[in-house]
């Protein structure tokens, strides 16, 4: 398993690759809280969070689906908010029965899910375009600038950067689980499902140690080689007007995308 699996930033020579990484964080940060405070129906609001969206899309030079195509695989996760189709007061639209309930879908529910819907979708969209235009070790250094807590910074930064070695871990787990697994042809490998979940369990705490033991090493390795809490990089970050201008237009646009949801 390689880094470049788990690496999803796209090298171009685009507008939005050349920004300082503390205004791309900063931007998609106050653009999904700004989809979080549009208010439920805001259909327009919505329409011109999209646009912006487009636009930041086409200054990335990755096409205007880049994002969209990428994003389709995180709505499931939206639909955690399907019990406010009922929950909600008001007009009933359709009813229908599960098991010994009756569920009643209102008007205001269906208003408040399909707006969480598309406040997801599009919060996501944004988030998948912050990490193709900008590297990792940047995007680090960019939440260290925006005062995000050092811990917090250094754990995401470790857990990136090690998750491909936990991969190969789990790979060769599951190499020496089907070693062990002969079976005649035609038959399946391995016992029933509790010795199914058996193995798991044991597959799973001897990941946990290896981790453990692994996390010990690189960290006594790292203190003898002069960490000190801090990661460097090789790119200064340094502000240009440029920059300034852009966090200017973008917050002002945002701003008025939230006037608009609110008239």
């Amino acid at each position: 398993m390689h880094f470049d699996a788990f690496d999803r930033y796209h090298e171009k020579a685009s507008f939005l690759h050349r920004l300082d990484p503390r205004v791309k964080a900063l931007v998609t940060v106050i653009y999904i809280v700004s989809n979080a405070l549009l208010p439920d129906g805001a259909w327009l609001a919505f329409v011109g969070a999209w646009i912006f969206l487009i636009a930041a899309n086409l200054l990335s030079q990755l096409g205007t689906g880049y994002t969209f195509k990428r994003s389709i695989i995180a709505l499931p996760f939206a639909l955690i908010a399907i019990t406010v189709l009922f929950s909600m007061p008001g007009k009933p639209l359709s009813s229908f029965f599960f098991l010994a309930w009756n569920f009643t879908i209102t008007d205001m529910g269906l208003l408040r899910f399909v707006s969480i819907l598309i406040r997801s979708w599009l919060s996501v969209q944004m988030a998948i375009l912050l990490v193709a235009v900008t590297r990792f070790p940047d995007l680090i250094h960019a939440l260290e600038h925006l005062r995000v807590p050092a811990i917090l910074t250094t754990i995401i930064a470790f857990l990136y950067r090690y998750l491909f070695v936990l991969t190969d871990e789990v790979f060769r787990l599951l190499r020496a689980r089907e070693s062990r697994s002969a079976a005649e042809a035609g038959n399946r490998s391995g016992g029933g499902v509790l010795w199914r979940a058996k193995v798991a369990g044991n597959m799973a705490g001897q990941l946990f140690l290896r981790s453990y033991e692994r996390s010990d090493r690189i960290y006594n390795a790292m203190l003898s080689r002069g960490y000190s809490g801090h990661l460097y990089t090789l790119n200064p970050h340094e502000m240009k007007p440029g920059d300034y201008y852009v966090t200017a237009f973008a917050i002002a646009v945002i701003f008025i995308v939230q006037l608009i949801g609110r008239l």
